[in-house]
């Protein structure tokens, strides 16, 4: 991939979130004011586990796909594909995973939505065959 075709810059090695992703991830916040706002590179085959974004009022997360392609998925329903343009909106309280096709890099804009006693609960990773199958 280069550099040159993406919007965003791609930002550092994901290091502090390392252990809850499979494959590696760039991590480049691009404002912390109003509504926290990161840009997110995946590697291809590069995923999050699953997890969930707590709050007892507000809360969850709006992913918006700007590079490559990649997937989407909620406990419980079919994995959907992401391509630029694709805004995913992600209500508190849904146990759910995202991140690169297997032959994609991929990008999206995530923005943290404010709420009442907000947290995240990191799961369980999604596993190779799961994955494999997509």
């Amino acid at each position: 991939m280069t550099t040159e075709a993406l919007t965003f810059p791609i930002g550092e090695p994901n290091t502090a979130y390392a252990k809850y992703f499979i494959g590696q991830s760039y991590l480049k916040p691009l404002t912390l004011e109003q509504v926290p706002t990161f840009n997110v590179t995946f590697e291809p085959g590069c995923r999050n586990n699953w997890h969930i974004h707590h709050a007892d009022k507000g809360g969850g997360q709006l992913l918006i796909c700007v590079h490559g392609r990649g997937w989407y998925q909620e406990w419980g329903k079919e994995p959907r594909a992401l391509r630029p343009g694709d805004v995913v909106n992600i209500p508190a309280n849904v146990k759910h995973w995202h991140g690169a096709a297997k032959d994609s890099w991929f990008q999206h804009i995530a923005q943290e939505i404010p709420g009442e006693n907000c947290s995240n609960e990191w799961c369980e990773p999604v596993d190779d065959e799961q994955y494999g199958r997509l």
